[in-house]
């Protein structure tokens, strides 16, 4: 991938992403990453292992293997919190299940010689599970550099897919369980009679769910488009009037900052949301939009119709404070050469050692 090696290896298909295929499709990661990984590598040195964690914790035993092996410090970089996120999601509701993943993720830190945070938010939860505090460094996400603002020629295809009369709410990203897609049915049920046109970009597990709401409700200005290419975002958002970004009511969704914030603001976009905590405080310090708490479906219908009333100044004003937040906290060369400083320091300190 760009002239860098990337090696691949066999797991376990996620398929229909039940419960028992989500833990063969992590598992398998684990052991054949580890046994492929360890024997590919054998004859290779490296000075860092940096793993990204998203969803499962478990890649970091691989992390841990390598950081062994290779006499290497391990930088450790935490996208999604465990075990708190498989309780919230109900993906896993035993207490015995979640007190072993609990300990793995301890373990974990343990071994991390720098843990890196996407969200200030995650700070005390990753102490209380055991990580510790000095090891660890707020590291926010970045969008990728093909999200900036963009003008659509007249004849784009995109043009053809979103509506282009009334005002327009996109949604983009997973549908999922965390997205909590019922609060959006509420908002878009009880704006039915408005000029408010709702459109949906991307898959996942509730997708059928939310088609099913769609046609149950009548809701004939919600519109569901499926995946389109990454490539493609920037244009469908720049059709949208509005973005909006939605999770559950949940303690531990309210220390995430959900990375389609970022690439909302680097689209220059303004932004209504339904969330709690990290999230929200971006949302709001920016100047962006407007957030309501999560699961309020009558405060996003109210925002929604408020914003639907603002003038074009209005517009072009959170749309430009939103690309000036972006480019304060989370521009990309920005938090790369932090995080090469922190490489640096883990290497002097190795060495001094």
């Amino acid at each position: 991938m760009q002239g860098i090696p990337v090696i691949r290896v066999p797991l376990f298909a996620r398929r229909k992403s039940r419960s028992w295929q989500l833990a063969l499709n992590y598992l398998s990661f684990v052991v054949t990453s580890c046994l492929f990984g360890a024997w590919l590598l054998r004859n290779q040195s490296f000075d860092i292992v940096f793993t990204y964690q998203l969803s499962p914790a478990t890649v970091g035993i691989p992390g841990i293997l390598m950081k062994k092996l290779k006499r290497a410090p391990m930088l450790f970089w935490v996208q999604d919190l465990w075990p708190e996120s498989l309780s919230a999601t109900g993906s896993i509701k035993s207490p015995a299940i979640l007190s072993a993943v609990s300990r793995m993720v301890k373990n974990i830190y343990r071994n991390c010689d720098r843990i890196l945070i996407q969200s200030r938010g995650f700070v005390a939860p990753a102490v209380a599970v055991g990580a510790e505090r000095d090891k660890i460094e707020y590291f926010p996400n970045w969008a990728e550099p093909l999200y900036q603002p963009v003008v659509l020629d007249a004849v784009a295809p995109e043009r053809s897919e979103v509506p282009t009369e009334g005002f327009v709410v996109m949604f983009a990203g997973n549908l999922g369980t965390a997205q909590s897609l019922d609060t959006i049915i509420e908002a878009a049920t009880l704006c039915k009679d408005e000029p408010i046109h709702w459109v949906f970009l991307g898959d996942g597990r509730r997708r059928e769910w939310l088609e099913r709401a769609v046609e149950d409700n009548s809701l004939s200005k919600v519109h569901v488009l499926g995946s389109r290419p990454i490539e493609s975002m920037p244009a469908y958002f720049s059709l949208a009037d509005v973005m909006l970004v939605t999770l559950r009511d949940a303690p531990v969704m309210t220390t995430t900052i959900p990375g389609k914030i970022q690439s909302y603001l680097a689209c220059a976009k303004p932004i209504v949301a339904a969330l709690n905590g990290e999230g929200a405080r971006v949302i709001e310090e920016s100047g962006a939009g407007i957030s309501v708490a999560s699961a309020d479906s009558e405060g996003l219908a109210a925002a929604v119709v408020k914003m639907s009333h603002l003038s074009e100044r209005e517009f072009q004003e959170m749309g430009s404070s939103a690309l000036l937040y972006y480019k304060s906290y989370f521009e990309r060369e920005m938090l790369v050469s932090q995080l090469d400083l922190w490489m640096q320091q883990e290497l002097d300190r190795r060495s001094t050692l």
